[in-house]
């Protein structure tokens, strides 16, 4: 038996290590213990992943949680076990395709005229690492669904956020964001040989350079934007990855992979604490990695490429007076 204490103690060792690196690592729990009674909070791609979980920790904080979604089975199915699980019936489930610019427009059109105000949007859906696919208007989906169908929606309900009075606008971006680069003479991988990589880290560029211009262009309101790195996070996300796709990547290599990763709970605690968090009141055009505010990549600070990027987007997607600064009211699609 003794032979065994050597290689089993090891063991321990290393799985022991790589639990305190994952808690390390995931940042725990949000710090805050902030409700959002009566708060009106949308959650784009919240039938599953980190999405589900920020939903459901909300609604248990007393808010009134639309979750936006493109399989309505799926979100209506959340939505349920949401309302069961926190007993708050406020809980609701609308149709959002962000990879079509109809849907956005009708799902802003009936937010609009649906409800007095939006107090959070938090702009978590995503793609990543999918074939070359387009969206229903011709972009390449990780760039038409990560920024420019958030862009839009984010566009079409501002003045509903600065009805509120002090609303927050979070857009979930990645650590992938520090090896992209926009490429404006190709955003759509038309002309260059497609590569998934590449593309997902120019979408998540896209997230912060969309939040520091937000930003500039919400200064003197309420309204505040940040982007955030949720952490690495075992979610559906990664299911055009190798890891996914490899049988014996998913066998061999997935409980060591599921040891330094974040469940989707811990994965959702930055959403809920720049959510919530009463000092963050204010704080405007921020990158965070997990909890903490961190300097985003140096071309994620380039103040040109932002707000060319802002004018590019707007012209994409048919949104108007796209030039200046406008008053959202002003704002046409």
């Amino acid at each position: 038996m003794s032979k065994y204490i050597l290689p089993l103690s090891i063991a321990g060792t290393v799985i022991g290590g790589a639990v305190l690196v994952k808690d390390y690592a995931t940042g725990g729990m949000c710090p805050s213990k902030a409700t959002v009674s009566g708060k009106t909070i949308i959650v784009t791609g919240a039938n599953t992943g980190i999405g589900k979980e920020t939903a459901r920790e909300l609604a248990s904080r007393g808010g009134r949680i639309i979750l936006a979604c493109r399989d309505m089975e799926k979100c209506e199915t959340a939505a349920r076990e949401i309302r069961g699980e926190t007993l708050n019936h406020h809980v609701y489930a609308k149709p959002l395709n962000l990879a079509s610019l109809k849907s956005i427009r009708e799902f802003a059109k009936q937010v609009n005229e649906e409800e007095e105000n939006i107090n959070v949007l938090i702009n978590n859906a995503g793609i990543m690492r999918c074939p070359h696919w387009k969206t229903e208007d011709g972009f390449e989906m990780q760039f038409g669904v990560n920024h420019l169908g958030h862009f839009l929606l984010t566009n079409l309900l501002l003045e509903k956020l600065k009805n509120s009075g002090n609303g927050r606008i979070i857009n979930v971006s990645s650590l992938a964001h520090k090896v992209g680069q926009i490429d404006f003479n190709d955003l759509n991988w038309e002309n260059k040989k497609y590569d998934t990589k590449a593309a997902y880290c120019q979408s998540k560029l896209a997230n912060i350079l969309f939040t520091r211009e937000l930003a500039k262009r919400l200064h003197g309101s309420k309204v505040t934007v940040n982007a955030v790195h949720p952490g690495v996070v075992n979610t559906e996300l990664g299911r055009h990855t190798g890891m996914h796709k490899s049988k014996f990547s998913r066998t061999t290599l997935g409980p060591f992979f599921s040891l330094l990763v974040k469940s989707p709970l811990l994965g959702a605690q930055p959403s809920i604490y720049l959510a919530v968090a009463e000092e963050l009141e204010g704080v405007s055009g921020k990158y965070f990695d997990v909890n903490e505010e961190k300097d985003p990549a140096p071309q994620a600070l380039d103040d040109e490429t932002a707000k060319h990027l802002w004018e590019v987007s707007a012209e994409l997607v048919g949104l108007k007076n796209y030039n200046s600064h406008p008053h959202p009211s002003n704002l046409q699609c």
